[in-house]
């Protein structure tokens, strides 16, 4: 750790640069006062080479030195931005260095991945926290707020879509990478289910669909979903690849419903649309810097030794679900699912809003999914 005006810093590594670790994660720093961005760790040597003279960052790693990263003495933990496949590897070779890990959602691919990664963790004692940002943003925190508050009355049904375009060639449409819309997108509208019932689901069912482009050729295009809750309550959504851009979701009780529009954002204005009684409320909340409140987070955690919230539970219970998805899609038929306990759950308490940058970093060897920064 470094101290700057008596307070303590957390040193990180960010591990993949690719497109959105570029565009949202390393400028976040910035504005993380406890968080201090040390080390880059890329195959790219144009990437390690242009970033660290951007950002003034003076260690950089190949992936064959990662190893030589974690025991450098430079750093106490890593972000993890790596595809879907290799998070498992980076982040256990990091807790047996004794390194804590912020690993980007999905957790991993598979439940058994997960719970490589918590073991290691557990058997390490440091800090594992899975990159839900939205468990710190405050416009799906006072949604979390209304529905415990009964505002809407008794919550019965979420719904979702959360949509965009993929291009060719993007590495979220390459299987062997853990691509796919309910890995990528999918994960966002589960959760908030869950995060927004406040509950597991019970039993699961799922179509997808695929029109036949190229470019779909290894992943669904779109799926939708059934989950079903205890209480018999349900939430539905469907995700895709191949469809304009849209996020939003409502939640509908007994009494009233929320609709957030965006709902997923990383960067930007989310509107609430609060109806009760047949009277609609409009509540506009500001852009924030999501992954700076998230390096604030998780180095809060690290400093006072506290357990993060969106632990490697909350992503194992995620990727268990997509799993299961994954075999109602195979099969046709609906997958009974019995999930981890969760006795944590974001709350309002957790809110943490950072300023929002206007500038966009120029891009080293990158691109947005959709071909667009």
């Amino acid at each position: 750790m470094t101290a700057t005006n008596g307070k303590r810093k957390i040193r990180y590594a960010v591990v993949g640069l690719g497109w959105f670790a570029q565009e949202a994660a390393l400028p976040s720093f910035a504005n993380a006062e406890n968080s201090e961005l040390v080390a880059l760790v890329s195959n790219d040597p144009t990437k390690n080479e242009e970033l660290s003279k951007m950002y003034g960052i003076e260690h950089t790693y190949s992936y064959e030195e990662y190893e030589d990263c974690l025991a450098s003495g430079e750093i106490d933990a890593v972000y993890i931005a790596l595809p879907n496949h290799l998070h498992c590897d980076y982040t256990v070779r990091a807790a047996n260095q004794a390194i804590h890990v912020l690993c980007e959602k999905p957790m991993a691919i598979t439940e058994q991945e997960c719970e490589a990664m918590i073991k290691a963790a557990n058997d390490n004692n440091v800090k594992l926290m899975i990159a839900y940002r939205l468990h710190l943003e405050e416009a799906n925190l006072q949604a979390v707020e209304i529905v415990r508050s009964k505002q809407i009355g008794e919550p019965r049904i979420f719904n979702s879509i959360f949509t965009q375009q993929v291009e060719e060639g993007n590495i979220r449409l390459r299987d062997v990478t853990g691509g796919g819309t309910l890995y990528d997108i999918g994960i966002y509208c589960i959760n908030a289910a869950r995060y927004l019932f406040q509950d597991e689901p019970i039993e699961v069912f799922a179509v997808a669909a695929n029109k036949g482009e190229q470019r779909f050729s290894e992943v669904e295009e779109m799926a939708s979903v059934i989950l079903r809750f205890p209480n018999e309550r349900l939430a539905t959504f469907t995700c895709s690849f191949g469809s304009a851009s849209v996020s939003t979701y409502q939640i509908v009780g007994t009494q009233g419903d929320l609709q957030v529009k965006p709902a997923y954002p990383w960067q930007g204005e989310i509107k609430h649309y609060l109806t009760i009684n047949g009277e609609t409320q409009e509540r506009t909340f500001e852009d924030h810097d999501q992954l700076a409140a998230e390096f604030t987070y998780f180095s809060n955690c690290i400093l006072e030794d506290k357990d993060p919230e969106p632990s490697g539970t909350e992503g194992l219970i995620d990727v268990a679900i997509i799993q299961a998805l994954y075999q109602s899609i195979e099969t046709r038929q609906p997958v009974q699912i019995q999930t981890s306990e969760r006795h944590q759950r974001p709350t309002s308490d957790q809110t943490i809003e950072r300023p929002s940058s206007d500038e966009k970093p120029d891009l080293i060897h990158a691109a947005a999914p959709s071909g667009q920064s």
